[in-house]
């Protein structure tokens, strides 16, 4: 029985690769994965060969593993029969056990979404007692596909590459796309699948409610993600980000009356409140306005900037620039000749 730290650390990369249901492995990927982990681990590579013998080693005593040889689409994969043996067993500690007790009491919020069955099995497998909850995230229980979180959540956790079926608000054409997916994003009570197209790798966002069917394609090596996608939002409000457009430097004006809300709940990081030197500036610049409080955020337009800047109304004017000023006005402008035509 091979015993050296190398063959060990072996055994338990092809232990975890071979108990993977959500990937197809043949015995090249076996190779390529080990070799990659064992060298990032600092041991040397290996031959296919020694990886070819590790799988039949651990067929016999002292593991006795049951390991199949399947086919799909004309590749031979390799695997456990039963995706729940390993060769290795760890009982949890009790700090570990009551660290995941109330991990779980907190991701609560998900209970009774389809895929997520496996919240409630291992609540009962720890013997977690039910107990009120501590923290209430904002959740939609109307919100249309909110089923296929679970799905999602799944695909992305274990690096599997999806098609999508899906149609936009305007045209109800079913599209498809083959994604690698990165990250499930909720804004305004909506979520939000971001993931990378496979043709070109460009980052795309869909909405949940818009999608019609996700397929998992396993076959297909997944791509992990580039770039740091919380950076990528840090410079938009929501999830839409025009890569060909800059960050612009937006001064608005908030009124008394809704300048508290303002202060407390910026609508972006880079909120700013004027006073001082800059505010008298800014009042002698505006002089119909001495009242409410100045502020500027520096972000990238997009749909979801001027919705929440109109969503103060009056409340709130956009001072600079002209031209997001005129996309306000003219909304603005739009919404009143609606009314005017339906009042008497």
């Amino acid at each position: 029985m091979p015993t050296n730290k190398n063959a060990l650390t072996r055994y338990k990369y092809l232990d975890e690769m071979l108990s993977d249901r959500y990937h197809f492995y043949d015995i090249h990927d076996l190779t390529e994965k080990c070799n990659e982990k064992l060298v990032n681990a600092g041991f040397p590579e290996v031959s296919q060969r020694c990886i070819e013998k590790d799988i039949n080693y651990l067929e016999y005593d002292p593991f006795y593993a049951e390991i199949e040889r399947y086919r799909v689409n004309g590749h031979r994969y390799i695997r456990y029969k039963d995706p729940s043996f390993t060769i290795f067993r760890k009982e949890l500690s009790e700090e570990e056990s009551n660290l995941i007790l109330e991990t779980l009491n907190t991701i609560g919020q998900f209970d009774g979404l389809a895929n997520f069955e496996w919240l409630d099995r291992l609540k009962i497998g720890l013997g977690l007692k039910k107990r009120p909850r501590i923290i209430s995230f904002s959740n939609n229980p109307y919100l249309q596909n909110s089923n296929l979180l679970g799905i999602l959540f799944d695909n992305i956790s274990n690096q599997v590459v999806v098609r999508l079926e899906y149609h936009t608000f305007m045209d109800k054409e079913v599209r498809k796309i083959i994604l690698h997916p990165y990250l499930l994003k909720q804004y305004n009570d909506r979520w939000y699948l971001i993931g990378a197209a496979d043709d070109d790798a460009k980052i795309l966002n869909f909405a949940l409610d818009r999608i019609d069917a996700v397929i998992a394609l396993p076959e297909i090596k997944y791509k992990p993600c580039n770039e740091d996608l919380t950076e990528r939002f840090e410079d938009i409000i929501g999830v839409t980000l025009y890569e060909n457009r800059n960050i612009e430097h937006i001064l608005f004006w908030v009124s008394d009356r809704s300048k508290g809300y303002m202060e407390t709940k910026p609508i972006h990081g880079s909120q700013c409140q004027y006073k001082g030197e800059k505010e008298k500036e800014l009042r002698r610049q505006y002089p119909s306005l001495n009242d409410g409080a100045f502020f500027s955020i520096n972000c990238i337009p997009n749909y979801e900037l001027i919705r929440e800047l109109c969503s103060f109304g009056k409340e709130l004017i956009v001072l600079s620039p002209s031209y997001i000023q005129d996309d306000i006005f003219n909304r603005i402008k739009s919404m009143l000749d609606i009314y005017s035509t339906m009042r008497i």
